[in-house]
């Protein structure tokens, strides 16, 4: 079984953490508007979720921007999880993972869900 300790320093997969950070962020935006029971649009685009949510993350502008741009290059198999200037760095899969973390444990928080329900993020 591998373990977010063993691929989290990893910097040959960074685009892969950030990939899927953006992956998680958006189904747990998501997973928040249809327990609210809001539509969920089929859109991707993490800015426009955050836009139709209750919740504050003006903070991390800057983040969600970036984190904005991995999907629309991850149509694209052998760019999958690079940003604008190439692939991510480790401190930026790392940072994308943390924000990813925060936003799945304040939504678990805010719908008073267990996250060890849903599982380990």
């Amino acid at each position: 079984m591998i373990l977010l300790d063993d691929i989290i320093d990893n910097r040959y997969i960074t685009n892969l953490i950030a990939f899927h950070s953006q992956q998680a962020v958006e189904k747990t935006l998501k997973a928040y508007l249809e327990a609210k029971g809001d539509k969920v649009p089929k859109i991707y685009k993490i800015q426009t979720l955050i836009d139709r949510v209750d919740l504050d993350f003006s903070q991390d502008d800057e983040l969600i921007q970036l984190l904005d741009t991995l999907y629309i290059e991850s149509r694209y198999p052998g760019n999958m999880g690079l940003l604008p200037y190439g692939k991510p760095t480790l401190e930026d899969a790392k940072e994308f993972y943390e924000f990813a973390e925060g936003v799945f444990h304040r939504v678990c928080e805010v719908l008073k869900i267990d996250k060890s329900e849903v599982g380990k993020l």
